[in-house]
């Protein structure tokens, strides 16, 4: 991950051995991607495919601010490496939200909502460069396997329900339940409606309440349910019901 601000800086023609998703938040990048010129905008998402040769400067004199993520190589697969350079830039309103909600949960060290919102944005990926794969469609998917779908999506909310303290990992959960971590936050929100990170996080947050009002102290209670500490609790908290831990146990009298 790199958050970064250039002005006067320019990239000569370099490569990665990994995919480069990035978004501009201000200003403007011109880049040059297989001796073809391009522009990264704001409202865009621009995918850069390993092993590319690409360079990168400001369009003006004001410079930009971008975040980018570096995507290992097997994540995206190198077949589709020349689609991307065919098409680097994404107008996708969805998909953007999607890497910048990522980028806050990697600052925060939300491990288990990075991995469901990068499971997300890959599947959204592939709908840009596989626009005929049903793999990349959470409703097609549940029209072909119904069955199937809902049956694993059960068992992954057994697995989290079994460790709202703990917490599992989408490895892991691949690893017991024999599926791919995509399919499983695929068919995790076909059926019901939600990604796995926000469900684990509704969990807690009702876990949470019923701790306290009965009278356990919101620092107590952050980690008993999970949250690394008493803030973090109180961000969650805050974003789902509209007040603090310590306001709403004060309900409670």
């Amino acid at each position: 991950m790199l958050h970064a601000r250039f002005v006067e800086h320019i990239y000569p023609a370099h490569v990665h051995d990994a995919w480069t998703l990035l978004i501009v938040d201000d200003g403007v990048v011109r880049y040059d991607l297989d001796r073809f010129e391009h522009g990264a905008l704001r409202s865009r998402v621009t995918l850069l495919p390993p092993h590319v040769p690409h360079t990168g400067r400001a369009h003006t004199a004001d410079g930009f601010r971008k975040r980018v993520l570096y995507l290992d190589a097997n994540v995206l697969g190198h077949d589709l490496a020349g689609r991307a350079v065919d098409n680097p830039s994404l107008p996708d309103p969805v998909l953007r939200r999607r890497i910048s909600q990522l980028h806050d949960v990697l600052v925060a060290h939300e491990d288990f909502e990075a991995e469901s919102r990068l499971a997300l944005i890959r599947a959204r990926l592939y709908e840009h460069l596989r626009p005929a794969d049903p793999q990349a469609s959470s409703a097609e998917l549940v029209a072909r396997h119904p069955v199937a779908t809902r049956r694993l999506a059960a068992r992954l909310r057994e697995l989290i329900d079994a460790r709202i303290a703990t917490g599992i990992t989408l490895r892991e959960a691949s690893r017991i339940l024999h599926a791919h971590p995509d399919h499983l936050v695929r068919a995790f929100k076909a059926t019901f409606g939600l990604p796995p990170h926000r469900y684990l996080t509704s969990r807690r947050i009702d876990i949470a309440r019923r701790l306290l009002l009965a009278g356990q102290p919101p620092a107590e209670v952050a980690g008993a349910v999970g949250f690394h500490d008493q803030a973090h609790l109180t961000r969650h908290f805050t974003r789902q019901l509209g007040t603090t831990p310590a306001r709403y146990a004060r309900s409670a009298g």
